[in-house]
């Protein structure tokens, strides 16, 4: 009975057994048939896919950044060039504590908070693969030192980079902008534009002022090597190479000359000039106050440093030419005058008798003229070369707002200039249907009465001024203003001539304009409010000069600036044009806080003029600076 069992037993064991191999069988021989199917899949139906990957890891194709395109002015100055310098680097995945490698490095290279500053903000913009730069601009020591300990610094490395420089500094920085490295939304810009090829490798672009609005030309052709590289990452020979081409050379219209003795004049002041040549739109010289060293933001600004200009009160990254808002003062008048002029209102032998105030029937509200006991008998020549607020109050009264808003826009007021330059401010030109949009409220007569002398709601950039001014020099042809004379392409060698591109003929009357131009003309001869900027001058300046209030003064406050903050005072603002008679120059300028447009800003302008039109440079680099009020004529 034991034995059957046994047998039974064993007979149930060999029979489990057998299935089980089989199974097993079954299942090794499906995974086999896998196997083999897979390696048919990769081998026969894929092989051409993975061969192409295959040379893909072992070619690498390694960008090759082009010479970003020179920067000139009108006389062949270089204003923005490149220079190779060595850069000690990381490569964060080659090294196995990135902290230890920094503290050994440390103890061979002298690495200040900025650079360790400047290398962690690198690094998190950076892909682990890349190369991030702790320390710029080696020197041959420093070079020296690592070179003899770079066996155990696995991951660091030397490299030779290019960089941007801008040998004069500060010199016409909100012109010519500067580079900076490539953010996040830099990179969503050159994928909108379809860059991305040509950018790889590239770490760097324009941020402001030209270097930004030429970047498509400045930034030139990436080249790229071919290079076979084994499993370690090592090169092992080049296969092909395709040289990188030199973005296209750029030469401004700006004078550095002229735009030094600009620079020069304003001193400490803040604010703005812009000079152009009304018969072209050519920009001679483009001057905002306080400026900043574009050289700080190649290779990426140290974060204190951009805190300072950031957070300055003085705004030093404010580009006041083209973003700068002011009231533009009495230098409004001879357009509000010419407005006049040309809708009937006021011609000669019209005068008024000028007592100092002008009231206003409609609600008997009373405007001061600057001059407490009036002018007198006043036209409207007289009117310009004086100033005379109560004859500009009782003409924007006629004219209406509507009427001189109109005439306004047509000189480019409330609108871009649309200079060759990002981000143009279009200043503010009121209306009733503006004032109602924005405060819900209706236009006040008052408020034409302000108006009408550059105050209130109106706002204008110094460009602005400059084109207007332009524009009535040249007869009513509005030119719209340019920075580039020439573009020269360094594929080709074919230079571009930039050309005049005339905005629009004003069509205004010879008689009427005559008339404003005589009255700017007056002002800068004795008796006017800017006699002494046209003292001793060998040619005629047509101009006018502007103050712009900056706080409101209470009702029989004197206006004294000793006892104001200066930050209060009034802003000086002055447009001209020269040779009156056939002008090749306008300026438009405004100092702030500066006070008077004829004492402290006229005499910036003549400065100008006198280099431009007689090659006079001044013999000093201070403004002539007139802080009291006590002079002879107001504006």
């Amino acid at each position: 009975m034991s034995y059957i069992k046994n047998s039974q037993n064993i007979y149930k064991s060999r029979y489990f057994f057998k299935r089980r191999l089989a199974a097993l069988l079954i299942i090794i021989s499906i995974a086999f048939l896998v196997i083999i199917g897979r390696f048919f899949y990769l081998q026969i139906v894929k092989y051409d896919f993975y061969k192409d990957l295959s040379e893909n890891n072992r070619i690498t194709l390694i960008p090759n950044q082009p010479n970003r395109g020179l920067i000139f002015d009108r006389n062949g100055i270089i204003l923005a060039d490149n220079y190779f310098d060595y850069t000690l680097e990381i490569t964060p995945f080659k090294v196995a504590s990135l902290n230890k490698t920094i503290d050994d490095l440390k103890s061979i290279i002298e690495l200040s908070a900025g650079d360790l500053k400047r290398f962690r903000k690198i690094l998190k913009e950076s892909s682990s693969l890349d190369s991030v730069p702790i320390k710029i601009h080696l020197s041959e020591t420093e070079s020296a030192k690592f070179a003899a300990n770079k066996l155990r610094l696995v991951g660091v490395e030397i490299k030779s980079r290019l960089f941007r420089r801008y040998p004069k500094g500060a010199f016409a920085s909100h012109l010519i902008g500067h580079i900076n490295r490539i953010n996040e939304e830099d990179k969503e810009t050159i994928k909108k534009l379809g860059w991305q090829q040509n950018y790889k490798g590239t770490e760097s672009i324009g941020k402001l002022g030209v270097e930004k609005y030429y970047e498509a030309r400045l930034h030139g052709k990436t080249g790229f090597q071919e290079v076979e590289i084994d499993a370690n990452g090592n090169s092992v020979r080049i296969l092909d190479s395709t040289p990188s081409i030199e973005g296209d050379a750029i030469t401004l219209s700006i004078d550095s000359n002229l735009q030094e003795i600009a620079e020069n004049a304003f001193n400490n002041y803040r604010g703005a000039l812009v000079a152009i040549n009304p018969k072209n739109g050519e920009v001679l010289a483009f001057v905002s106050r306080p400026n900043f060293d574009p050289n700080q933001f190649v290779g990426g600004i140290d974060i204190d440093e951009w805190k300072l200009l950031n957070e300055s009160l003085d705004k030093p990254m404010l580009n006041r030419v083209i973003n700068g808002l002011y009231p533009p003062g009495s230098t409004i008048k001879p357009f509000v005058a010419l407005a006049a002029l040309e809708n009937d209102i006021r011609k000669p032998p019209f005068n008024i008798n000028d007592p100092g105030f002008f009231r206003l029937s409609s609600s008997g509200h009373t405007y001061k003229d600057w001059k407490p006991f009036g002018h007198g008998v006043v036209d409207i020549v007289m009117a310009i070369t004086i100033s005379c607020d109560t004859f500009f109050y009782g003409l924007g009264v006629e004219l209406g707002i509507n009427k001189l808003s109109e005439f306004l826009s047509r000189f480019g007021f409330g609108q871009a200039t649309h200079i060759d330059m990002f981000g143009e401010s279009g200043g503010l030109l009121p209306s009733p249907e503006w004032k109602e949009k924005r405060f819900k409220q209706p236009w006040y007569l008052g408020e034409t009465v302000i108006t009408s002398i550059g105050q209130g709601y109106m706002l204008v950039t110094p460009i602005q001024l400059a084109q207007a001014a332009a524009t009535l020099a040249n007869g009513g042809l509005a030119i719209q203003p340019r920075l580039v004379q020439s573009i020269k392409n360094n594929q080709t060698g074919k230079i571009e001539i930039f050309k005049n591109n005339t905005i629009k003929e004003l069509h205004l009357k010879p008689e009427n304009l005559a008339l404003v131009k005589e009255g700017m003309m007056n002002v800068t001869q004795p008796g006017g409010t800017a006699a002494s900027v046209g003292a001793g001058a060998p040619y005629k300046i047509a101009a006018k000069t502007g103050t712009a209030q900056v706080v409101e003064m209470k009702a029989n406050q004197k206006y004294n600036p000793s006892r104001m903050n200066e930050r209060h005072r009034d802003h000086a603002l002055f447009i001209a044009y020269a040779p009156a008679e056939d002008p090749t120059i306008a300026v438009a300028l405004i100092v702030e806080n500066g006070g008077h447009g004829g004492s402290t800003a006229g005499p910036i302008a003549r400065k100008l003029m006198d280099y431009y039109l007689l090659k006079k440079v001044p013999l000093n680099k201070e403004v002539n600076k007139v802080d009291s009020l006590e002079s002879e004529f107001h504006d």
